[in-house]
């Protein structure tokens, strides 16, 4: 099954066939690899059909294929499947129409479909602001004999949908997907947060460009810039937020706290964070310590030490 239809297996409260035909004013972009000669079915109907199956359970191109031939007619119309004039009867595609079809498609194309419909259902009433996280993660079971794993650079909500994905390119690594990852994506009242790998000048200048803001780690690969923030002094500034949980046979303690600047070397960086970790094992009886740094580009007062910690 194409990973940005099992992306749909995780949508949150689905409304599998309405959501299905909401989704498909959103593939108008996506290829037909077929020949145009003895197309039967739209493109749109046959993958509006394969999400609407997903959303409803399916995991699998059989499964696929089994909820589509076992849907009544009024769904199978209502996907956009032909009806015949003189009967009225509702014509389904045969399982391996289907199931080369959804080998063919232009993964790409798909993600970016699936991704903007996603988006869009995701997107607040108001005018709060959106966080996105950016993250690479290995495609698992791609690697064989012969090949190292695929890699794929991932958007995604804090509501765990991904919003847009995109392989990354043999011997390369994820920076230079990061910017063609987002252009797919309206990033205007977003706050797009990534680890200390993308914390590069020109992401940080895109994203503003884009009208988004960024909580971005800071790590030794950028000296200057850690060794300032590390060395601000941290002690005499006021907490921002505390928290305390005990689970799983653990005890972890978050404390953030926040300083603003006049000036960072980094686009429009307006604060810097430090949140302290402190996690102890009661199996073990262990106790580690983490300290990490971020900088954002939220002006103070944008918004509270609670939403920042989330």
């Amino acid at each position: 099954m194409p990973t940005a239809l099992a992306q749909l297996g995780r949508t949150s409260a689905p409304v599998p066939l309405a959501d299905a035909i909401a989704l498909s004013d959103f593939l108008n972009l996506v290829p037909d690899p077929r020949g145009v000669r003895g197309r039967r079915y739209r493109l749109t109907a046959l993958v509006t059909a394969a999400a609407a199956s997903v959303m409803a359970g399916a995991r699998s191109l059989t499964a696929i294929t089994e909820w589509i031939s076992d849907a009544p007619a009024w769904a199978c119309r209502a996907l956009g499947f032909p009806v015949d004039p003189l009967t009225g009867t509702v014509s389904v595609p045969h399982p391996h129409t289907l199931r080369r079809l959804l080998v063919q498609l232009d993964g790409d194309a798909l993600d970016r479909a699936i991704g903007a419909f996603l988006s869009a259902r995701a997107a607040p009433a108001g005018p709060e602001l959106r966080a996105i996280a950016v993250d690479g993660k290995a495609l698992r079971g791609s690697r064989t004999a012969t090949t190292t794993h695929v890699t794929l650079l991932a958007a995604m909500n804090h509501s765990g949908h991904v919003l847009a994905q995109r392989q990354v390119a043999d011997k390369s690594n994820e920076i230079p997907a990061f910017q063609p990852l987002l252009s797919t994506i309206d990033l205007t009242g977003t706050v797009i947060t990534t680890d200390a790998l993308h914390t590069q000048h020109a992401h940080g200048a895109y994203l503003r460009e884009r009208g988004a803001h960024y909580i971005a780690q800071v790590k030794a690969n950028h000296p200057g810039l850690f060794d300032r923030v590390r060395r601000l002094p941290w002690r005499e500034i006021t907490l921002d937020h505390y928290d305390r949980t005990r689970a799983h046979h653990r005890l972890e303690i978050r404390r953030l706290k926040t300083a603003a600047f006049a000036h960072l070397d980094y686009p429009d960086a307006r604060q810097a964070l430090q949140v302290v970790r402190w996690r102890k094992d009661f199996t073990s009886g262990k106790l580690t310590i983490e300290r990490v740094y971020l900088i954002t580009s939220l002006p103070p007062g944008a918004v509270t030490g609670t939403q920042l910690a989330a």
